[in-house]
């Protein structure tokens, strides 16, 4: 598995598509709790760890019983833990399970790599 962390609109899914030769057809974009590990992609993580937090579901569970669904997968994750904490208690609470998420897949990953500024740098 390969992990693409970085701050918003700093090109990690466009990295992506061109290091990886992705098309759209190849990229899930989460957007509830719920994941189609049957795209080679698998974009805004993040999202998935808002829907978990509201809906009492640990994300970290959840992908490892799905472990070996995600493990030739591209997984990316908006960086949402530095800066300021959040005054909501669900929004530390996403931040704090996005955290938990992205520390549990980086340790899984063959490959991790933070885009910054479109800039590739590769942390494993």
């Amino acid at each position: 598995m390969i992990l693409i962390i970085g701050g918003a609109y700093q090109g990690k899914l466009e990295y992506a598509k061109t290091a990886y030769n992705l098309s759209h057809g190849d990229i899930f974009t989460c957007s509830d709790r719920e994941i189609d590990f049957s795209r080679r992609c698998v974009d805004r993580i993040e999202e998935f760890t808002y829907a978990c937090v509201r809906n009492e579901i640990d994300a970290v569970d959840y992908f490892r019983a799905r472990h070996d669904q995600w493990q030739d997968s591209i997984l990316i994750c908006r960086e949402i833990t530095g800066g300021v904490v959040p005054l909501g208690a669900d929004m530390r609470a996403w931040r704090q399970m996005t955290g938990k998420l992205c520390r549990y897949l980086s340790g899984e990953a063959r490959q991790v790599t933070r885009v910054f500024c479109g800039l590739e740098q590769r942390l494993k």
